[in-house]
């Protein structure tokens, strides 16, 4: 239910449309993903549980805590004078138990409301998910530190539009830390503020401004590390996370835009050492400069290097370990939970074959979330941990629709 752009398969007009947004730092109207009548229920459909999303596979239970984060290095003039950029996040980490802890909901209820409505699925209100994240539980200490991964979500989406690869990295021991880029995004604040994607020209949504929203992220990480609180509130954390971290075992991945952020962020920062793009167009903003030497992984879906010059100059610049695979069938979206959530909601409104594939593709949909539960956990425990992982050497019978691209 991702809802950031939206183009069927056959759109080419409409994906050249996103690619422009994209590279202005836009995005293309919500509505788009529900498409004509498809934002009700069929009216012979049964009364709907929950949706579900798939449990993760690793071995340790997962706890979350979110913080609220200012940056005081870069006023914010949408806000007014006084005011600094403002940002949520959350962490995701193994947890040690979490029997006595709730579990989280799949992104904040006062953001919710007004996601599924711009949407147009509304109807989903009472039906999204829960993670299988269990708030404040406490950090599980395995005796090394965590390594860390920070995510950065599409353009007009949200921080848990990724939960499926968030909550596996934390089921086999990361610490991942997802952000919600504020003017681009659906999220709500500790007082009970909403916040909503803005349309204003002025607003800081380029994917430099992501790319150095994740780095002022990594600062954060980097006082967790040191034992420092950096909520404003100083609100409690869960026991065990300050002084759980590793700053020097620091990854960066993120969808769309996002990827293209993740990107810019990695050249631009050494600390991240390793960095992952899920069908990131690349349009830099500000331009491509440099070359990068550490590692870098594209997941790529529709923007390929065959047919966007952007993605292809961006290989170029890569001069340390690389590597490019894409997955036959998949669209824009189909890194991340649409797939796991997207066929239950086609069911749930009589949805066609066609509807469901316009949205997520021909991309078998179980073959799809096992396929983003794999793939970033085994580029991540390569190239954090140095645990050599053979997925990544080439085409695997377990997973015949990804491709290496050359």
């Amino acid at each position: 239910m991702t809802t950031t752009p939206f183009i069927s398969r056959k759109g080419m007009k409409r994906r050249r449309m996103l690619g422009t947004a994209l590279a202005a730092g836009a995005a293309m109207p919500l509505t788009a993903v529900a498409g004509p009548a498809w934002g009700q229920p069929a009216a012979a459909a049964p009364v709907a549980t929950r949706l579900l999303l798939p449990v993760p596979t690793g071995p340790h239970p997962v706890g979350t805590v979110q913080l609220h984060l200012v940056d005081r290095s870069r006023p914010d003039d949408i806000a007014g004078p006084g005011h600094f950029r403002e940002l949520m996040a959350t962490v995701w980490y193994p947890a040690r138990n979490v029997e006595r802890y709730p579990v989280a909901p799949w992104m904040p209820t006062g953001a919710l409301q007004p996601f599924l409505t711009d949407a147009g699925l509304s109807a989903l209100v009472p039906l999204t998910p829960l993670t299988a994240g269990h708030v404040g539980a406490p950090v599980l200490r395995p005796g090394k530190r965590l390594p860390v991964v920070v995510f950065s979500h599409g353009a007009h989406s949200h921080q848990g539009d990724h939960t499926v690869m968030v909550q596996e990295l934390a089921s086999h021991g990361y610490a991942a830390v997802t952000v919600a880029h504020q003017y681009d995004t659906y999220t709500e604040f500790p007082d009970g503020r909403v916040a909503v994607p803005l349309r204003d020209r002025r607003a800081p949504t380029l994917p430099g401004d992501f790319a150095a929203d994740l780095r002022f992220v990594l600062d954060c990480v980097e006082q967790l590390a040191a034992g420092c609180n950096p909520d404003v509130a100083q609100r409690e954390l869960p026991a065990g996370l300050l002084g759980s971290l590793d700053p020097r075992r620091i990854g960066a991945f993120g969808w769309s835009k996002g990827g293209t952020a993740t990107a810019c962020a990695t050249l631009a920062d050494e600390r991240i050492r390793a960095g992952l793009s899920l069908d990131g167009p690349m349009r830099m903003n500000p331009p491509l400069a440099g070359d990068l030497d550490r590692p870098f992984m594209m997941m790529s879906a529709e923007f390929t290097r065959a047919t966007d010059p952007e993605v292809a100059a961006f290989w170029s610049h890569l001069r340390g370990w690389r590597l490019n695979i894409q997955a036959q069938g998949a669209a824009h979206v189909s890194y991340g939970d649409n797939e796991a959530l997207f066929p239950q909601v086609a069911k749930l409104f009589g949805w066609s074959a066609q509807q469901l594939q316009d949205v997520i593709g021909t991309l078998d949909p179980d073959q799809a979330v096992k396929i983003q539960q794999a793939y970033p956990l085994a580029f991540f425990d390569e190239h954090l941990r140095h645990r050599r992982e053979h997925l990544l050497d080439g085409p695997s019978q377990a997973f015949p629709a990804v491709t290496f691209l050359p």
